[in-house]
């Protein structure tokens, strides 16, 4: 994004920031994570097309602008509520019967063993 505005790179590094990490395949030498150089070095599809999206000047620059800055403030808050979910419902991936022994658990109860188990 050579011939871009401070505020359109700006734009950019918080849709950066807010996109998830692809996992990139384990090699020997290095460890399973990603760092922010590689995320910047081999982009996603959905990294290209922002940034080709951001980068060719527009008639409406303006209107285009402040719905990307919408997009960004859109997926910042589905973080956080993905966020919160997980911490005030830890339940949610469990089954019925995690449930069930884990609340058991919480008032000093064991369940018994299920017959034929």
């Amino acid at each position: 994004m050579p011939s871009s505005s401070p505020q359109i790179t700006s734009l950019y590094r918080h849709l950066l920031r807010e996109l998830p990490i692809r996992p990139s395949p384990p090699t020997s030498t290095h460890s399973s994570y990603r760092t922010a150089h590689q995320k910047l070095s081999s982009p996603s599809p959905l990294q290209k097309r922002i940034r080709s999206q951001l980068s060719t000047p527009h008639a409406n620059e303006k209107s285009q602008t402040q719905q990307a800055q919408q997009f960004v403030k859109y997926v910042q808050a589905q973080r956080m509520y993905a966020t919160l979910i997980e911490r005030y419902n830890p339940g949610m991936g469990m089954s019925e019967e995690e449930r069930v022994r884990l609340s058991a658990r919480r008032v000093g109860m064991n369940l018994p063993v299920e017959f034929g188990k």
